[in-house]
């Protein structure tokens, strides 16, 4: 009778053990199907988050893009300012220096026109006084002449 008590608690430790078993496998499936939707939920979860952050990585470089691209274009634009002033500033520079040169040349030239009045009055003031005095000469060596001949006469 003591092996039929051992057998008994034996079958029964056995059919303990297979319905704990059956539970675990069940309680094992279970977790395993929980696990599988959790790494599946992790797996969308981390796919649409790096889809986002594609997204937006796209976009700031878009924006980095057009924030370079206007900047570029109006340095471009300031640059070309710059050079059309700078073109303008010497354009009045070069007329300004021609207009210089310009009076300058009127001016010599009035200078030397003056000069050469001055010099044709000083010439004609030197024949006219050269005339003059040979005239006053000529009048008194005739008036010389004349006292001589009186005296010889």
């Amino acid at each position: 009778m003591k092996k039929l008590f051992l057998n008994l608690g034996l079958l029964l430790a056995i059919g303990a053990s297979i319905t704990s078993c059956r539970e675990v496998k069940e309680n094992v499936d279970t977790a395993g199907d929980a696990i599988e939707s959790a790494a599946d939920a992790t797996k969308d979860a981390a796919k649409n988050a790096a889809d986002k952050a594609v997204d937006a990585a796209g976009n700031a470089v878009d924006a980095a893009g057009n924030a370079i691209e206007d900047a570029a274009g109006n340095a471009v634009d300031a640059a070309g300012n710059v050079i059309e002033d700078a073109k303008d500033a010497a354009g009045n520079a070069v007329d300004a220096a021609g207009n210089v040169i310009e009076d300058a040349k009127d001016a010599a030239g009035n200078a030397v026109d003056a000069t050469k009045d001055a010099a044709g009055n000083v010439v004609d003031g030197a024949k006219k006084i050269a005339n003059d005095a040979a005239d006053a000469t000529k009048d008194a060596a005739n008036k010389a002449a004349d006292k001589v001949n009186l005296k010889k006469n």
